[in-house]
């Protein structure tokens, strides 16, 4: 079963297919689609990085503002 949101962006690309197409031979892809394929997977994995660091961030955050609270001089 293909992605249809890669099925549409390979639709929207117009005057940049070309390019796109070199740019996937260039880098060892069959096809456009397993491009884009790839591609799209990377993003998710980019995203799914950044969303654990802010979900780190904000837990240490509330660490240390538990840890001010606690002090006997405030």
């Amino acid at each position: 079963m293909q992605n249809q949101e890669i099925i549409q962006i390979i639709e929207n690309l117009k005057g940049r297919r070309e390019y796109e197409e070199k740019k996937a031979l260039k880098l060892g892809f069959t096809s456009l689609y397993s491009y884009f394929e790839d591609k799209l997977f990377k993003q998710e994995e980019i995203m799914e990085v950044e969303k654990k660091e802010i979900e780190e961030i904000k837990t240490n955050s509330e660490f240390k503002d538990k840890e001010k609270k606690t002090c006997s001089c405030c």
